[in-house]
C-alpha cells in the first residue's frame, strides 16, 4: 500500500486566455452607450494561470497567490475586510468560492505589460475564472466565463469596464460584438479565408509605448460628456460605424479598408478628447505612415501610455524597417511580437509526468 505524498498537489489545472488588440468601436460597449458595436482581434501572448490543488489539511495557508510578473507570493483570505496587493485576482477567487476541503496555489503570468491597453486584466480574470471553475462540477460556456469576469471588475471592484475585452478573451479569434443592452451582447466570430488570415497576421504589429496606461481623469471627463450626450450621439455613432466598417472589410479580404477603419476609429477617439491620442502615440503613427502602414489604432480607450496596433503595408521589408524606426525613436517604445489566436479560453488538467493530458 502506498501512502500519498501530501507535499505534491492532488491536481494541476492550467488555463490560457488571449489578450485583445484593434478594438474598433471601443467605448460603445459601456453602460453609458447602452448599445454598441465592437470589432476586435484576440492575440498571443496569453494570460496564463496554473492552479495547484492540495488537501486543505496539507497546507498552512489555504489560498496562496503567486503573481509572477511582480515577483510576489502571498496568502489570501477571501473573507478579509479589504483587498490585498492584487484586488482583481483576490476578487475573482472570492467570487468563485474555493471548496473548503482544498488548498490552492494560484500562479499568474502574462507576457504583455500591465497597463498596455490590450485587455490584459480581462484576459487574466477570464483565465483565472476558467481555472477555478474546474474545482466545481460546472463547465461554464465562454459567455458565462466572460460575464463572471466582467462582474468581478464591475460589481465587486466597482471599476468602469465594457464587456468586449472579456468576450474577446473567452472566445478568441476575430470578433464582431453587438451589445444590444448593456452588458448583454452577441458575438459573431469572423472567419476570413485562410490566406487573408495569414496576411493579416503577418501585417499586424503591437507597439508598447513604454509605460502603463493612466488617464483616469480624462476618461471621467469623456464619460461625463458622453453620458450627457446620450447613447445615439455622433461621437458614439462614429465609433460604431468604424466597427461595422472593420467587419465588412475583413470579410471581403480588404485589408486597406480595414486600415482605413482603424484610422477612422483613432480619429474618432481624438474627437472624444485630444488627450486620448497621446503625443507618443502620434509620433508612432507618424513613423508608421511614413513607412506605408495601412492603419493604426490606439488600443483600448486611449490616453497616456498604453499601446498601438499597426497594420503594415504589403512590403515585409518596409514593415520591419518601420518597427526598427519606432524602437530607435524612443528607447521606451517596444515592439511586442504577436500571433492571432484562433482559440479563446483553454482549460486543461495536467496528467502524469509523461505529459498525458
Amino acid at each position: 500500500m502506498h501512502l500519498r505524498d501530501e507535499t505534491r498537489p492532488l491536481r494541476v489545472i492550467n488555463s490560457l486566455a488571449p489578450i485583445r488588440i484593434c478594438d474598433n468601436g471601443g467605448w460603445t460597449d459601456t453602460w453609458f452607450a447602452e448599445h454598441g458595436k465592437v470589432f476586435n482581434i484576440a492575440v498571443y501572448p496569453c494570460a496564463e494561470v496554473q492552479l495547484a490543488v492540495y488537501p486543505a489539511a496539507a497546507r498552512e495557508e489555504r489560498i496562496v497567490i503567486h503573481a509572477e510578473n511582480y515577483g510576489q507570493r502571498y496568502a489570501v483570505h477571501p473573507d478579509a475586510a479589504s483587498w490585498g496587493p492584487h484586488p482583481l485576482l483576490e476578487a475573482a477567487i472570492a467570487r468563485m468560492k474555493v471548496p473548503r476541503d482544498v488548498a490552492i496555489e494560484v500562479s499568474v503570468f502574462c507576457g504583455v505589460p500591465a497597463g498596455a491597453s490590450t485587455g490584459t486584466s480581462a484576459a487574466v480574470t477570464v483565465a483565472l475564472v476558467g481555472a477555478l471553475s474546474r474545482l466545481t462540477p460546472a463547465r461554464p460556456a465562454p459567455h458565462e466565463v466572460a460575464y463572471s469576469a466582467h462582474a468581478v471588475e464591475v460589481d465587486m471592484l466597482q471599476r468602469q469596464s465594457g464587456i468586449q475585452d472579456q468576450l474577446c478573451s473567452a472566445y478568441g479569434g476575430v470578433n464582431y460584438i453587438e451589445m444590444f443592452a448593456y452588458p448583454q451582447a452577441a458575438v459573431s466570430q469572423l472567419r476570413p479565408p485562410e490566406a487573408t488570415w495569414w496576411e493579416l497576421e503577418s501585417r499586424l504589429a503591437l507597439v508598447y509605448l513604454g509605460h502603463a496606461h493612466d488617464s483616469s481623469h480624462v476618461h471621467q471627463q469623456v464619460i461625463a460628456e458622453l453620458e450627457g450626450a446620450g447613447p445615439t450621439c455622433r461621437q458614439l455613432e462614429d465609433l460604431r460605424s468604424a466597427a461595422q466598417a472593420s467587419r465588412d472589410a475583413l470579410c471581403s479580404g480588404d485589408l486597406a479598408g480595414l486600415g482605413r477603419a482603424m484610422v477612422e476609429n483613432t480619429e474618432a477617439q481624438a474627437r472624444l478628447h485630444p488627450a486620448l491620442v497621446s503625443r507618443d502615440a502620434a509620433r508612432v503613427i507618424e513613423i508608421a505612415r511614413g513607412h506605408g502602414a495601412l492603419g493604426w489604432k490606439v488600443n483600448g480607450a486611449g490616453g497616456g501610455g498604453g499601446s498601438l496596433t499597426i497594420l503594415g503595408g504589403a512590403r515585409a521589408g518596409a514593415r520591419r524597417a518601420m518597427l526598427r524606426a519606432i524602437e530607435q525613436e524612443n528607447r521606451r517604445f517596444r515592439h511586442i511580437p504577436i500571433h492571432l489566436s484562433r482559440h479563446g479560453l483553454r482549460v486543461w488538467e495536467q496528467g502524469d509526468d509523461h505529459g498525458t493530458p
